[in-house]
C-alpha cells in the first residue's frame, strides 16, 4: 500500500466509495466520474503502477475477476455489452493499475476516445453498486 495513492486509500477504507466486489487479490468500485452509471474500476490490492509491474501469479486471478465483473456490470446495468480498457502510465489518472469496465448500449454516443464524464445523482452510486453486486451474487450462486 502507498499512503498517497487514492486507490490504496480506498482499499484500506480511508476513502469510502461504492464497492461492488473484493477478494484477496482485487477490489472493484464505481468510478466517481463515470462514462455511464455502472462504470467500474477493478484494481489489484497490491500497489503496482502498470500491467507489466503485476506479478505473474496475480495475472490469472485478476483477469478471472475481470471476466466475472464484466458480466456482472452488463447484467446489473442492463447493458447491451461493455468496454474494457486500461492505460499504462499515459492517460493513467491514478498511478495504480486499474481496469475500466464500462457498460455500453447501442447508439450510446461514445465515439473515439474523447468521452465526456458524468457525475452520479444523489443516491445513484449506491443503487448502481447494489445492482451490480446483486447480479454478481446471482452469477456466483449459479456456478455453485
Amino acid at each position: 500500500m502507498t499512503a498517497d495513492c487514492s486507490f490504496c486509500q480506498i482499499i484500506t477504507g480511508a476513502l469510502g466509495v461504492p464497492t461492488v466486489f473484493q477478494d484477496a487479490i482485487s477490489w472493484a468500485f464505481l468510478d466517481y466520474r463515470p462514462l455511464f452509471p455502472g462504470h467500474t474500476l477493478l484494481v489489484p490490492r497490491l500497489h503496482v503502477e502498470t500491467l507489466t509491474d503485476l506479478p505473474q501469479e496475480l495475472v490469472a486471478p485478476l483477469f478471472s475477476n475481470l471476466r466475472l465483473l464484466t458480466r456482472a456490470v452488463e447484467l446489473g446495468c442492463d447493458s447491451d455489452g461493455s468496454f474494457v480498457a486500461m492505460n499504462n502510465r499515459v492517460s493513467q489518472s491514478v498511478p495504480h493499475l486499474h481496469i475500466h469496465i464500462v457498460p455500453r448500449r447501442k447508439k450510446d454516443g461514445l465515439k473515439g476516445f474523447f468521452w465526456p464524464r458524468q457525475k452520479y445523482g444523489a443516491g445513484e452510486p449506491e443503487e448502481t453498486a447494489q445492482r451490480i453486486r446483486h447480479a454478481l451474487a446471482g452469477m456466483v450462486q449459479s456456478q455453485e
